[in-house]
């Protein structure tokens, strides 16, 4: 018989998949990394695993205990597949900009979910990032998992995301775009990447109302780059310890409109089922096109599954209300 043991086993080793359509006036080839096919749906599985599992080996994790997080959805996904498989509480802080389908899939899933507002700043007592933090204070035999700063996040993509795209490329990657969240992703497979070949462009994905992109090209927090955006899953008002501006060759900014819109031609022309920050990507890879070369290896990661987003982005009167059709 040829079983896993329980679902954790089957997180990686997703798809490679060429892109036909969307970049046909692209001379490079296109390929799309497919994270939707983790069982968790989404990039994070890979490192919410990781990082559970260095807290439970240097016992920041006891048995029995509750893991507290604050997250968009994703990586909430991820923590409650390891929670019960392992046995462990879980405890969810979002904001109130997160699609309805990611709170009810965690509820489901048996994680307790807090819904903050999400125009406040970071240091604000009412953010995820405060609730969070006070939530583990206040709660016995609790794990702060603080995937902004944990560096088992970046470590997971070095050990697992940069080795997958290196050996399905057979090491002809020559670009590689994603978009920038927490960090771990682009820092763990661009490490991995540059070492194997010094000379991979990587492009980190960023959106409007994120400080990211002119903090790597002046060195300056400007407070004044923050404010409120619709594409989620990508950007930050704070500069998380997982992203390593030295890997990051350059930071492209996508609008919320062309996020939303290419997220919806992935679906009707390559039949790629992808979530927002997918169309970020994808959008963001065409700005680039001038720095790719004919015959070269374009790789764009795809972060999540579409299933999130019924109630926004493959929503038609919601896009109406944005604006975005």
């Amino acid at each position: 018989m040829k079983y896993y043991k329980n679902i954790l086993e089957t997180i990686g080793n997703t798809p490679l998949i060429k892109l036909n359509k969307i970049s046909k006036s692209i001379d490079s080839n296109v390929f799309v990394k497919v994270e939707s096919f983790n069982p968790g749906n989404s990039v994070k599985d890979r490192m919410a695993v990781k990082m559970i599992e260095d807290a439970e080996k240097d016992g920041r994790l006891k048995p029995g205990g509750t893991i507290v997080e604050g997250t968009s959805g994703n990586t909430g996904m991820g923590l409650a597949l390891a929670a019960i498989v392992k046995g462990y509480k879980l405890i969810c802080v979002s904001n109130d900009k997160q699609s309805k389908e990611k709170f009810d899939v965690l509820r489901a899933m048996g994680a307790e979910v807090i819904v903050c507002p999400t125009d406040v700043e970071a240091d604000d007592p009412r953010s995820y990032y405060s609730v969070s933090k006070r939530i583990s204070e206040e709660t016995k035999n609790s794990w702060y998992v603080n995937q902004y700063d944990n560096p088992s996040n970046t470590i997971a993509h070095y050990e697992s995301t940069g080795p997958e795209i290196w050996k399905q490329t057979n090491g002809k990657i020559d670009h590689f775009v994603v978009g920038v969240g927490t960090g771990g992703t682009i820092s763990g497979v661009g490490k991995y990447l540059k070492e194997m070949k010094s000379s991979v462009k990587i492009w980190g994905i960023d959106t409007y109302g994120s400080v990211f992109k002119k903090y790597h090209e002046t060195g300056i927090f400007d407070e004044k780059e923050i404010y409120p955006y619709s594409t989620e899953g990508i950007g930050e008002d704070i500069l998380p310890k997982n992203v390593d501006f030295e890997v990051i060759d350059h930071f492209e900014k996508v609008t919320d409109k062309d996020a939303a819109l290419y997220t919806r031609k992935l679906a009707k022309e390559e039949g790629i089922f992808a979530g927002n920050s997918c169309g970020a990507a994808i959008a963001g890879m065409i700005q680039l096109k001038p720095n790719f070369k004919k015959g070269q290896v374009v790789v764009v990661l795809l972060h999540d599954s579409g299933s999130r987003y019924i109630g926004k982005i493959y929503n038609d009167e919601w896009m109406k209300d944005k604006g975005f059709i």
